[in-house]
């Protein structure tokens, strides 16, 4: 080992490698930006001598150590200097180079021996079940992406059509053969970006790529906010990805965790022997449902230690957007606490005003340092003003995830259609605030998980009528006002629930039924996308208007989407019968109006009823319209018409 060589130089910094004075002052505040260019372990040259710098916030150590591979883990060896201004420890250690592993031997205010701790701001990581953060390289990438950087925020707006692919990178695809492994970057790359092309997703999400211990968790307890998983490949692999997809028009974004972390002793949990990330008192800082530490939004250093985690993917991975997981449980206090388990504001109520305060400031940031990205909240409540920006009092979000719809839509189709009549509503409540946020309708991982069972036998029936349902449901959701989001294997009637220690079954699409939802949901994607009506208008009502809301004896649905001066009827018939000449309204004087999508199609698996390509209006007054048109709606199907191809 390296250890003997180093241990006699290095423990005073060189003034060339020393934490600047500003740095120090913006850390201090909570207002550095580019933490993972300043703390963590910084290769560097100082005073002619090769080697890598260390710095780690631990205000109220004893002292700090640096042990690795290249001291043979000795805390003796490599002692640290502090900034008591700050409560930043730092020293600079000749010699070592770019993937060397390490961690931090702290001893506590008290002279207690922690457990050794993995660098908060560790850039990259050793391959899990190893716990050690690894020196990684300065950065080299060279990015092709430039048209893709130059051109997207027009993709980011409300207006533009935002389909995504919701993927577990870890089990999108195991290669049985070689232990059910997961694909690396460069395996992803070639298999994942020309499927999800293909199938005319604008973009992929990811389920958190942050280093976490236990892959069970998905990534959603991450330890490494700055780091990728090494279980993919290296950081400059992951970039190679992000590049890929951008080439391949295709944008990235990432779930990220700010809400809380897990407890594992080499992680963020007591991390100088006191609550540092964390609060203190349990009644703030546990969280009972996941077993997890909630993150202190009170302290200037962990906001800013968040906000930096955030900008890394954002600035030094180009990623296109965050999804911001558990919005809800940071914004209330008591939110899944029994009564006397949660502590009040300091005006006596339940809102978090802290983590209001941060997501306000994490958006704020971002919309000013990264324009043209997004910040998506998953958030389940009626908060007010999600989307909203922060100057008029919102939390400044680009999107919202719709819950609510999600849950109603999907309580509906799981009704018998015999009793859907009486649960017209389910379908329609969501129209009544669809404009009150940006929103994305999703349906994603968490409702197909967990007993949950999949999306395709949430649906009612039969194997035919759960088919029929299924595509059907595409269909809405398509012509629903919103973005869209599909997890992996909805897209071809997954028949088992998600199982992350097993791909998706795509020998299912030796079946033709399964072939044919994927053909729909691809020929839905192409049509979302070049049919302004489907989005230009997506968050004003003015895109929207209601022609068949109240038919619950038929269980029949209708509605007209307005955009760029086209228009598109969308019009589901949800029960086992097929309806002849249902006549609809309709606008403008167009002769025909063609159904360029119809779920009961044959090509999707479907009956084959239909109106022959095509309907003719006459000039007969209906549903606030001069003229309409007599449909035939095949059985448990939607069709969307539009007034040219």
């Amino acid at each position: 080992m390296m250890g003997a060589g180093l241990q006699a130089r290095g423990q005073v910094p060189p003034g060339t490698a020393r934490l600047g004075e500003l740095d120090v002052h913006l850390i201090a505040e909570g207002r550095h930006r580019e933490l993972g260019r300043c703390l963590g372990a910084q290769p560097m040259v100082a005073d002619g001598e090769a080697g890598t710098r260390f710095a780690v916030w631990a205000p109220n150590a004893r002292q700090v150590s640096v042990v690795g591979e290249f001291n043979d883990w000795d805390a003796a060896s490599h002692p640290m200097q502090i900034r008591p201004d700050a409560g930043l420890w730092e020293l600079f250690i000749p010699g070592v180079q770019a993937g060397a592993l390490y961690k931090y031997a702290i001893v506590g205010a008290d002279g207690r021996r922690l457990p050794d701790k993995a660098d908060p701001v560790a850039r990259a990581t050793e391959l899990p079940p190893g716990t050690a953060s690894r020196v990684a390289p300065a950065d080299a990438f060279v990015w092709n992406d430039g048209d893709w950087m130059d051109g997207r925020a027009a993709r980011h707006t409300a207006e533009a059509p935002l389909s995504v692919y919701e993927v577990h990178a870890a089990s999108w695809l195991r290669i049985t053969e070689e232990g059910g492994r997961s694909l690396n970057w460069h395996e992803l790359g070639d298999r994942l970006i020309p499927y999800v092309s293909q199938m005319g997703f604008t973009h992929l999400e990811l389920l958190p790529v942050m280093e976490h211990p236990f892959g069970g968790s998905w990534g959603y307890q991450p330890l490494a906010q700055f780091a990728p998983s090494a279980r993919f490949g290296s950081p400059a692999d992951f970039a190679g990805f992000v590049d890929r997809c951008h080439q391949a028009g295709i944008g990235v974004i990432l779930d990220w965790v700010p809400a809380h972390f897990p407890s594992d002793p080499h992680g963020l949990a007591y991390f100088d022997g006191t609550a540092l990330y964390e609060h203190a008192d349990p009644r703030e800082g546990f969280h009972r449902d996941w077993n997890t530490l909630i993150y202190n939004f009170g302290r200037h250093e962990v906001r800013g230690f968040l906000i930096a985690g955030a900008l890394e993917w954002l600035e030094r991975y180009h990623v296109d957007g965050l999804r911001v997981d558990a919005v809800a449980s940071m914004l209330y206090r008591d939110y899944s606490r029994d009564a006397g388990d949660w502590v009040a504001n300091i005006e006596g109520g339940r809102e978090n005003l802290e983590a209001v305060a941060f997501l306000r400031e994490l958006n704020t940031t971002i919309g000013q340092r990264c324009p043209g990205t997004m910040m998506i909240a998953e958030e389940s409540t009626a908060w007010p003003g999600v989307t909203a920006p922060v100057a008029d009092g919102g939390l400044g979000f680009t999107f919202k995830w719709n819950m609510g719809w999600m849950h109603d839509s999907l309580s509906y189709m799981a009704r018998d259609p015999m009793y859907r009549r009486y649960h017209h509503h389910e379908m329609t409540f969501g129209l009544v605030y669809a404009f009150s946020e940006r929103f994305v309708l999703p349906i994603s991982h968490d409702e197909v998980v967990h007993g949950k069972g999949s999306l395709l036998r949430k649906m009612a029936g039969n194997e035919w009528q759960q088919h029929a349902n299924l595509r059907a449901y595409f269909g809405w959701m398509w012509g629903h006002p919103g973005k869209k989001l599909l997890f992996m294997g909805c897209e071809f009637g997954q028949t088992s629930e998600w199982n992350h220690d097993a791909s998706p079954t795509w020998d299912l699409l030796d079946d033709a039924r399964h072939r044919g939802v994927q053909g729909l949901v691809r020929d839905l994607n192409a049509l979302y996308v070049r049919e302004p009506a489907l989005h230009a208008r997506d968050a004003v009502p003015e895109g929207f208007e209601w022609l068949v809301g109240d038919d619950d004896s038929n269980s029949v649905f209708a509605l007209l989407r307005h955009g760029n001066g086209r228009h598109v009827l969308v019009i589901s018939n949800l029960t086992p019968v097929v309806r002849h000449a249902y006549r609809v309204g309709l606008p403008g004087n167009a002769p025909a109006w063609h159904e360029v999508i119809n779920t009961d199609a044959t090509a999707y698996g479907g009956s084959g009823v239909g109106n022959n390509g095509a309907v003719h209006c006459e000039d007969v007054a209906s549903h606030g319209h001069a003229r309409s048109a007599l449909l035939t709606l095949p059985a448990l199907s939607t069709l969307i018409l539009s007034q040219d191809l």
